[in-house]
């Protein structure tokens, strides 16, 4: 992958993260009863994710050196 890509889908991941991070803090709501989807889950995956392309990104660019 480019450089361009590593970017875009590093700015998709923090956006992700963001969101689901906002949507796993709201307060629970009993009326509509359990959240079936594990946000914090996700905005870990997310946050890993990032961590992952950001090593990637230092590789394309050469501030690590790839083996």
């Amino acid at each position: 992958m480019d450089v361009i890509i590593t970017l875009l889908l590093i700015a998709a991941a923090v956006g992700l993260a963001a969101l689901f991070g906002w949507l796993g803090a709201r307060p629970p709501n009993p009326l509509k009863g359990p959240r079936m989807v594990p946000y914090r889950l996700l905005m870990i995956l997310c946050a890993a994710a990032v961590l992952v392309l950001a090593t990637h990104l230092a590789g394309v660019v050469g501030i690590v050196k790839q083996s």
